[in-house]
């Protein structure tokens, strides 16, 4: 059996300059973020395990909100899956892969959910 360490920061909704008419332009949506990040595991986690044994889960909060760039305008929502995923990648040579799910909530009408979901391996050879 093959174990996997994934971590997981879901249903995160932050304002996000996005959009392409008019009417998005200029003024930040609501977007509900869930981000899942495959981190390169140890062997085991034992109760005394240091934080540096995984990942802090604020790192993936704050690529989704604060990482995101004050002031810039996001045409599409597949840019800012983007742009968490090359922040969370840059950060962390231990991640493999990075999946991240936006949900537009200014056009949903009866609760849907409509949006992407983006992933991204790192290529292999790449340092982990």
């Amino acid at each position: 059996m093959t174990d996997s360490l994934i971590l997981e920061v879901a249903n995160l909704e932050t304002l996000v300059l996005t959009g392409i008419y008019s009417e998005e332009t200029g003024r930040p949506q609501p977007l509900r973020i869930t981000m899942r990040v495959g981190l390169k595991q140890q062997a085991r986690y034992t109760a005394d395990c240091p934080l540096s044994a995984s990942k802090n889960y604020m790192d993936l909060k704050f690529a989704a909100t604060d990482g995101l760039p004050k002031g810039v305008h996001f045409k599409l929502i597949e840019a800012v899956a983007d742009h968490i995923i090359e922040t969370l990648m840059l950060q962390d040579d231990r991640i493999k892969w990075v999946e991240v799910k936006i949900v537009k909530l200014a056009i949903s009408e009866n609760g849907e959910e409509i949006g992407i979901t983006l992933k991204r391996e790192r290529p292999s050879g790449a340092l982990v």
